[in-house]
């Protein structure tokens, strides 16, 4: 592969961490095809067992993404409505207020959600900051899988 190529690879890559963080694109989709296609056209042992490694990582991290913040809001009693309530106003959010309407509609939702239930509003606030933090950590479990998956695929283009 040439060394443009392989330039071309990790800034889909870089593309793909963005989409970790801002949900707008499918970052770990991105990442894993971009080093699919690189070890497709690099080829050898090295470029698929590289490739292998990477799936791996964005796998463990995507199940873990969603089972270990799930299992904590189940903990603090947040119910998945409030959870959909937020999803769907981070959306609306989105739209409104580019890039950060996202997680302010997601706030705003999962509160507005949360209000009625609880009848406090400190209460209400406590449900949302627990539904914030998962969400956080559901980010961060996320971009730490892409994070070493692109490391791995790094550390084969510089062994090659």
């Amino acid at each position: 592969m040439s060394g443009y190529a392989e330039v071309l690879v990790g800034l889909v890559i870089a593309v793909g961490l963005i989409g970790v963080v801002v949900p707008i694109l499918p970052g770990t989709i991105l990442i894993f095809a971009a080093i699919g296609v690189w070890a497709l056209l690099t080829g050898g042992s090295a470029a698929w067992t590289a490739f292998g490694i990477a799936t791996v990582l964005l796998v463990v991290s995507g199940v873990v993404k969603y089972t270990w913040p799930g299992r904590r809001m189940r903990d603090a009693g947040v119910p998945t409505r409030s959870l959909v309530l937020g999803g769907l106003l981070g959306i609306v959010g989105f739209f409104v207020i580019p890039v950060i309407g996202l997680f302010v509609g997601f706030v705003l939702g999962v509160y507005a959600a949360e209000l009625p239930r609880h009848r406090s509003h400190s209460a209400a606030w406590q449900s949302t900051v627990h539904a914030t933090k998962a969400a956080g950590l559901s980010i961060l479990v996320e971009l730490l899988g892409a994070l070493l998956a692109s490391a791995v695929w790094l550390s084969a283009v510089l062994a090659f």
